[in-house]
């Protein structure tokens, strides 16, 4: 089932926000809030998750707060990669994690937190067993980025590419599980309480969806963050994969993101661009809740409130 919808995914990154065309994240704001509310029309239970922010940046969610966002969502979405990318030490986790709360007011998610293993499979060992121990009682929801690494011929999803040196080929080496599937040395290791989401992106007619769902059965994952992307919902058969990834995810709880903007929607055709109409966005929000959240009936409530009363 969808846990909530989450919107947007790292809008401070240049590499997911075109901000050149939207400096001061008005645009983005206002795309938010307008979201929101076409999702708690159609649903009004289901919660609503500012997009994850990168490096857990306490000034843009303060932005956000200046620009009425936190009165539009039910919790935030932070991300960090202490290890790889960002220039804070792991250790910093509870202190940022506590920043974000006051700053925004709300609970605190950590949509994507993660360790790369492009330089040895013992450094993300470590941070898996570190991170975990920093943020178990600290963030109301994390999700280990990711379960499988990104497949060798695939881009990764970042500005400047190779240019970028070896912070781009961290991107290929995230996963518990290597690109062919095999697992990596502390794969076992994962937590099977089940309190610990994945965050697994699947790509448009993914061939590791079906491998992937079988892996967190396996393991006893309950939660998986993953993405409908608005861009792909213009392809050829677009719903017919949308359909076939969220009855295949049907029993995990799902936080799903709504991200990346159609070329022909943009202010530039560029799937990092803010879109030209706010209320675009806002439209395939609400299609994503008819279609895989809709508010229950009368008689399903009633059926789930006699189930919880049991």
């Amino acid at each position: 089932m969808v846990e909530a919808f989450v919107l947007w995914n790292e809008p401070n990154n240049l590499s997911h926000w075109n901000f050149h065309l939207d400096p001061h994240w008005e645009r983005f704001a206002d795309m938010v809030k307008r979201a929101s509310a076409a999702i708690r029309k159609q649903n009004p239970e289901i919660p609503v998750v500012l997009g994850g922010v990168s490096s857990c940046d306490c000034d843009f969610l303060r932005t956000m707060r200046r620009q009425g966002v936190m009165e539009a969502v039910d919790a935030v979405g932070v991300h960090g990669f202490p290890l790889d990318w960002n220039h804070w030490s792991i250790n910093e986790w509870p202190m940022r994690i506590a920043e974000a709360r006051e700053v925004s007011g709300l609970p605190v998610w950590v949509t994507e937190v993660g360790a790369s293993s492009f330089g040895a499979e013992e450094v993300a060992a470590f941070g898996l067993e570190r991170t975990l121990s920093l943020l178990r009682g600290c963030a109301e929801r994390v999700h280990w980025y990711s379960l499988f690494d990104l497949p060798p011929t695939w881009p990764a999803e970042t500005r400047h590419k190779e240019a970028e040196g070896s912070s781009y080929y961290r991107h290929y080496y995230m996963g518990l599980l290597r690109h062919d599937g095999t697992p990596k040395l502390f794969a076992e290791s994962f937590p099977s309480d089940g309190e610990v989401g994945l965050c697994q992106w699947f790509h448009f007619e993914d061939p590791r969806l079906e491998q992937g769902v079988q892996w967190m059965r396996d393991h006893n994952i309950r939660r998986i963050r993953t993405g409908l992307s608005w861009a792909d919902s213009y392809r050829p058969n677009a719903k017919a994969w949308f359909d076939t990834m969220m009855t295949a995810l049907a029993d995990f709880e799902v936080s799903l993101t709504l991200c990346f903007t159609p070329q022909h929607l943009g202010l530039e055709p560029h799937h990092t661009s803010p879109p030209a109409d706010n209320d675009e966005f806002a439209k395939f929000a609400e299609w994503a809740v008819c279609n895989y959240a809709p508010a229950a009936t009368t008689t399903e409530q009633s059926h789930l409130e006699v189930a919880q009363s049991r």
